[in-house]
């Protein structure tokens, strides 16, 4: 399985967030995603905004032992 993340650095916010939030699956890394918007940046849980999250994931890069 391919672990994603969301780095909400790549999200515009007043706050200046640095918070990286990870799992192996799109859906619960989307409800975590949600969650910390909704109660840290205070946004609204809408399609937009998930959306937005959805476009926001990445692959997480895998290390390689030496």
């Amino acid at each position: 399985m391919e672990r994603k993340y969301i780095d909400c650095r790549e999200y515009p916010s007043e706050m200046n967030c640095t918070v990286t939030i990870s799992a192996d699956s799109e859906t619960e890394l989307l409800e975590a995603a949600v969650q910390h918007a909704v109660s840290v940046h205070h946004e609204q849980d809408t399609p937009e905004l998930r959306d937005a999250l959805r476009k926001l994931m990445k692959k997480m890069p895998v290390a390689r032992a030496a």
